[in-house]
């Protein structure tokens, strides 16, 4: 396992995490970044009204990927600042690219594992994540350094998928890609996409971790892959979770199941795009 030279410190229960987002996950992350933001946008609006974000605030954007959460706090903080934390080197220097299009200075991006990174103790007044915090592999240690550097009465205000079975774009995605196969179901409260999917789980993770005032709105947005069916199919068959299912298979059902997933994707062409549906929560919290 090979890990970037550009990390201060990755805590051992990150490190397959942090091999798979400074590689080859973030690598296509960020070749295909447009896509992926175009892919949530819907949710960031909801993001930005949680965090409660005002013009001088520090804020923290933790797992930021190529900054687009960075840069819509970064607008709304023009006297403050927005410092986005990823494992992702590459996704990074996108970010700071982009960052630097748009004419930003108040944007600041560091490689490092938001778990243990050493940010000075109350350096923030609000933390923000868009479906980057349920990765941590002890989320206890993780949220408990993320209370640490936020001042007090400090915010939090993350965005994470709600569980399997009410998330259609990956359920779709998995049962069109098993070439009758029978495949477990992704667990929740894991180190992944359903990592904060339990609410119960979540309020005994944030209030171990020194949060109050913990709340869990639904949100539902669908999750949009494309203009038309072959648009999507050239975008989802190149994703991560894509590439997993097809693992293992032999080039003719490999075959069989990408051909089966692009008549999936023009069934669900819509006049608006390829939309699947998706839900999510908004996570908001306070340090007391």
């Amino acid at each position: 396992m090979t890990i970037s030279a550009a990390y201060s410190a990755v805590d051992d229960t990150n490190l397959e995490q942090a091999a798979a987002w400074d590689g080859e996950e973030g690598d296509e992350w960020t070749v295909h970044a447009y896509r992926y933001d175009a892919a949530c946008r819907g949710y960031d609006p909801h993001l930005i009204a949680g965090a409660q974000i005002a013009a001088a605030d520090r804020v923290l954007d933790v797992g930021c990927g190529t900054g687009i959460s960075t840069r819509d706090a970064a607008d709304i903080a023009v006297a403050g600042s927005a410092t986005g934390i990823d494992l992702s080197a590459r996704m990074l220097a996108e970010a700071r690219r982009r960052s630097t299009a748009t004419g930003l200075t108040n944007t600041r991006f560091v490689v490092g594992d938001a778990q243990v990174y050493p940010f000075d103790h109350t350096a923030f007044d609000v933390v923000i994540s868009r479906f980057g915090a349920m990765f941590f592999g002890d989320p206890v240690a993780a949220f408990t350094n993320l209370a640490r550097v936020l001042r007090t009465g400090g915010r939090l205000a993350l965005l994470s998928w709600q569980e399997f079975a009410n998330n259609d774009w990956v359920i779709a995605l998995r049962d069109t890609l098993a070439a009758g196969r029978s495949l477990p179901e992704p667990t929740t409260g894991t180190p992944g996409p359903f990592g904060l999917a339990d609410p119960n789980d979540v309020h005994r993770v944030l209030t171990a971790a020194g949060f109050d005032d913990i709340e869990l709105t639904e949100v539902r947005q669908p999750m949009y892959l494309g203009a038309d069916g072959d648009d999507a199919f050239s975008f989802v068959s190149g994703l991560g979770l894509t590439r997993g299912l097809l693992g293992g298979l032999d080039d003719h059902t490999r075959h069989a199941a990408l051909e089966a997933l692009r008549n999936r994707l023009n069934t669900d062409a819509t006049s608006d795009g390829v939309l699947l549906g998706a839900a999510g929560w908004l996570i908001t919290a306070r340090r007391p």
